[in-house]
């Protein structure tokens, strides 16, 4: 949710328009905002979905990968938002979060990478899908060794060119 264009490791454009957690785009403040030049980050969050997900599960596995973020990496948190009626909203994250795909292997292989270079990331497994809470979630991951986890999606965040080498292969969630 930026002003910005940037390439993901597919090729294609990461966009955002106008009025996201960054302020403005370049072409128009909007709202009575004075124009200002895109926000560039040197950072990237992202999130890979195994390709097989139906729709729900694709939501769901996103929103749980991205909550860790924020507690973990607490400088991805922008600032709380607020109306121009003076009613306050929670903050969210002061970058764009790009969502690929990829396949069960492409995934295990990014996870790999991920690993490698210490990056923060959270996982969720297919038996996540048969749990109803965080013990049990937890319970689950840990009763399967690193290399036997049964992927569903990771979220990874990082510098940009480290981000983009742990998800080569992934493509742009549709």
């Amino acid at each position: 949710m930026s002003s910005e264009t940037d390439m993901n490791p597919s090729g294609a454009s990461d966009v955002s328009g106008p009025g996201g957690p960054n302020g403005p785009g370049p072409s128009g403040g909007g709202a009575g905002l004075p124009d200002v030049a895109p926000v560039r980050f040197d950072t990237k969050i992202t999130v890979v979905l195994r390709d097989d997900l139906e729709p729900w599960q694709r939501l769901n596995v996103t929103a749980f990968l991205v909550s860790g973020l924020g507690t973990a990496v607490p400088e991805v948190v922008g600032e709380p938002y607020e109306d121009a009626d003076g009613i306050s909203y929670l903050p969210m994250f002061r970058q764009p979060v790009l969502v690929l795909e990829a396949s069960k292997e492409t995934l295990a292989a990014a996870h790999a990478r991920a690993l490698s270079r210490a990056l923060p990331r959270a996982v969720f497994t297919s038996d996540l899908f048969g749990t109803g809470n965080d013990r049990d979630n937890r319970a689950a991951v840990r009763a399967v060794p690193t290399g036997g986890l049964d992927l569903v999606g990771i979220a990874v965040y990082g510098a940009r060119n480290a981000v983009d080498k742990v998800v080569k292969g992934a493509r742009m969630h549709p």
